[in-house]
């Protein structure tokens, strides 16, 4: 029997005092805030009152970081996928206000739909469901949670309802230490297909910095 639920959960806040876009760089951690966001996201998963039978994280520090609170809760290892891992992007370590206002970088700005400044939607979104079938298929009984980053989990909800990859990145709804979940429906003998039940925010992001998201 594959799992029975799939929980994309963000990381939670980074400490970024220079307030750039962290992208994949090393050295972005957690916050003491965002630690704090990691537990009231495992805390909610506890809640659900269901197994657990996978816990995969990208292997970004702040990713990793938030994955503890589940590994302590659940009593279950990491299994770290770089397919879940942020996607790059031609601005890391800038702050984005003043890179925008440099007329040299215009010409990452030429096609927003694609994106012209990084790694394309439509290659986020198929590693990410890729690592997201793995990961359903090779989980005997339970649900799965995948620690991961705004930009593939927002169009990956995107792809699963159909909607355009094209974006305003101010509008996403995924929410520090959010949680999105899903099922696979369908008979498995003519095909399944991934379909989003639920998104919940339990943590606490009044007062957040969340500016450092590709």
């Amino acid at each position: 029997m594959p799992a029975d639920r799939l929980h994309l959960v963000r990381h939670g806040e980074v400490h970024n005092p220079r307030r750039v876009l962290y992208g994949r760089l090393p050295g972005f951690g957690l916050s003491a805030e965002g630690r704090r966001m990691a537990r009231q996201a495992a805390d909610y998963v506890h809640g659900l009152e269901r197994p657990i039978g996978a816990l995969v994280v990208s292997p970004l520090q702040r990713t990793r970081e938030s994955a503890e609170p589940f590994e302590e809760t659940f009593g279950i290892d990491p299994y770290i996928d770089e397919r879940v891992i942020e996607p790059t992007n031609v601005f890391e370590g800038r702050q984005m206000r003043r890179a925008l206002a440099n007329p040299l970088n215009w010409r990452h700005l030429t096609r927003p739909a694609v994106p012209t400044w990084g790694e394309p939607y439509h290659r986020v979104v198929e590693r990410m469901l890729e690592a997201m079938d793995d990961a359903w298929n090779r989980t005997d009984r339970g649900d799965v949670v995948v620690v991961s980053h705004q930009l593939p989990i927002w169009v990956t909800h995107l792809a699963v309802a159909g909607l355009p990859m094209k974006h305003d990145p101010r509008n996403r709804r995924c929410a520090l230490s959010s949680v999105t979940t899903f099922e696979r429906r369908g008979d498995p003998a003519t095909g399944q297909r991934w379909v989003e039940i639920a998104y919940a925010e339990p943590a606490t992001t009044a007062g957040a910095i969340d500016v450092g998201a590709v």
